[in-house]
């Protein structure tokens, strides 16, 4: 009789090699000599490591644990730079209205460049006229930006 064969929503699901298995053994002996497991931890988590079957089961014995070599305040301080590096993320929003506006000012000012260079005598320099939305959304940017420093304080 054939297998019924069921689509797999993730990588978790996928049965897992002999080399991954070794991979999260070395990862493991690595915890155990920084001192981050005790030899009996080690020891129940390699009897696992070697009776999983998926990707899930393996992962799931390391989540717990940093990469090798990296200390607490790494960790933290990746951690810390992480949140600072989101906290100064402008809004979606905000990225579309800043390209939308810095493309139409290129437009506008090679539009009046070729103006220029092709008529004879001075062209008024509308697109100067563009610095007025984006001063607006230039105050929008700094206004939504404290107003999210604040939220977070």
């Amino acid at each position: 009789m054939a297998r019924e064969v069921v689509p797999r929503p993730g990588v978790e699901t996928m049965r897992a090699a002999d080399a991954d298995r070794h991979k999260i053994a070395d990862q493991l002996k690595a915890a155990l000599e920084e001192g981050r497991l005790s030899l009996g931890e080690y020891d129940d988590r390699l009897r696992e490591v070697y009776a999983a079957r998926t990707y899930a089961d393996l992962l799931g014995l390391v989540a717990d644990l940093p990469k090798a070599g990296l200390s607490a305040a790494d960790v933290n301080a990746r951690r810390l730079a992480e949140a600072r590096r989101q906290a100064r993320r402008m809004p979606l929003a905000l990225q579309v209205l800043w390209t939308i506006w810095a493309s139409v000012v290129a437009v506008n000012v090679a539009v009046w460049f070729l103006v220029e260079v092709t008529v004879a005598g001075h062209v008024y320099p509308w697109p100067i006229w563009l610095l007025a939305p984006g001063a607006a959304l230039f105050a929008t940017t700094i206004g939504v930006q404290s107003i999210r420093r604040q939220q977070r304080r």
